[in-house]
């Protein structure tokens, strides 16, 4: 391929890519208890908080009226996390769980928390306590594995992830998780494999798309049409990073702030 091609095909890859890693995606599409669903999916905080000043002291009030309130406790750390307070949220949180050791909700946004600061393995061992091995819950396990996708144990990972598709077969949310596991263990060809049962089975999900669409151009192949591509393509430590803030985007536990763009090298291209 003449070098100016592969300068135009790069450059088309490195302005697709931020448009897809901007996706702030939360939660599966599928009905979901509601002990640990809304704890597991809370919306991305927002630096300017949601709440109106009254509502803000109504909730405040409320948590303080009864410390160990389980659902006060959850209500007003997301209120303080929207506010960039995440500590405090973290703290909020850490209480209620001390209080309240067997409250699935609790767990569940207390886990979060913690992953939302990078604090992986207490997440993993909180989230480890929001259901049990009599009662294992396929949604937390598919989050658990994508915590330990952040801490680079991959193969683990894709472990947890198939005793969650044992339970919930051929789960778009799941499959999408595994598919972005391989990509983060460079597996790339299983990326796409899975990535694309993924998006068969979710009936056209824009973000499973999305998902398929930047494992693909990581391969080389931007468009389907594509004759030719740079030769030397490979995934490199830059797209790895940004692989993992899409996991953790897609699991709720970032903002939908710009990250890194990856980048795609082209060696004697």
């Amino acid at each position: 391929m003449p070098r100016s091609a592969g300068s135009k095909w790069l450059a088309a890859v490195r302005l697709f890519a931020p448009v897809v890693l901007a996706l702030a995606v939360i939660g599966c599409k599928t009905t979901e208890p509601a002990d640990t669903a809304d704890a597991l999916h809370m919306a991305p905080a927002s630096h300017g908080g949601s709440h109106s000043r009254q509502s803000a002291a109504g909730l405040s009030k409320r948590y303080r009226a009864n410390l160990n309130d389980p659902a006060a406790a959850i209500r007003y750390a997301q209120m303080v996390r929207e506010n960039g307070k995440r500590s405090q949220a973290i703290a909020v949180l850490e209480r209620a769980s001390l209080h309240n050791p067997r409250h699935l909700a609790v767990l569940g946004a207390y886990g979060r928390s913690l992953a939302e600061v990078g604090d992986y393995q207490q997440a993993f061992d909180v989230f480890n306590r929001a259901h049990t091995s009599d009662r294992p819950d396929w949604r937390i396990l598919s989050v658990q594995g994508a915590v330990l996708d952040q801490m680079g144990r991959h193969e683990e990972a894709q472990r947890y992830y198939g005793t969650a598709l044992r339970m919930a077969p051929n789960e778009p949310s799941v499959l999408s998780n595994l598919g972005l596991s391989y990509a983060l263990a460079k597996d790339l060809v299983r990326a796409e494999t899975t990535l694309r049962k993924a998006a068969a089975q979710s009936r056209g999900d824009p973000v499973i798309r999305q998902n398929l669409a930047l494992i693909m151009g990581l391969q080389g192949r931007f468009s389907e049409r594509e004759g030719s591509v740079p030769p030397g393509l490979r995934l490199d430590e830059a797209a790895v990073t940004s692989l993992r803030q899409l996991l953790a985007r897609q699991n709720g536990w970032t903002e939908a702030a710009q990250p890194d763009k990856p980048q795609i090298r082209a060696e004697g291209g």
